[in-house]
């Protein structure tokens, strides 16, 4: 099975919308994107609470509905067992609250304002992502 991951055409698009998205967002709202501010939010304060979980839900809802119009399935395969998972998203957890965001917050809201502490965020994230796949596939 040969997987082609370069589509220029649909990830530019995908980045349009993104950007709009996060534009609608913040006008509608006055806040940043930020997925884990938002999660957060949506279990821990009582303002915007059904906001923030709208927001969330179309997280869910957008890919399923791309699917049905599209006809395009979307295929999930975890090949990492479920507790190595659960221990990596604690720490992307707790990473996103020492960072004071994750990498939607910092990566799309952050940069687009060029706000410098979201620049070095974002590439710390990159830097160490591409460290730790580089890592993984080497031991």
């Amino acid at each position: 099975m040969n997987i082609v991951n370069f589509t220029p055409v649909t990830a530019t698009l995908g980045g349009i919308f993104i950007g709009l998205a996060v534009a609608v967002f913040f006008l509608f709202n006055g806040r940043l994107v930020g997925i884990s501010g938002i999660a957060a939010n949506a279990l821990t304060e009582k303002n915007n609470r059904f906001d923030n979980i709208l927001f969330l839900l179309g997280l869910v809802i957008g890919p399923i509905l791309y699917s049905l119009f599209t006809k395009n399935e979307i295929n999930i395969t975890i090949s990492n067992s479920y507790i190595l998972l659960i221990f990596a998203g604690l720490l992307v957890g707790i990473g996103t609250r020492i960072s004071g965001g994750c990498t939607s917050g910092h990566g799309i809201s952050g940069c687009g304002r060029f706000s410098l502490r979201s620049i070095v965020a974002t590439i710390t994230f990159m830097i160490v992502g591409i460290l730790t796949v580089l890592i993984k596939n080497f031991l």
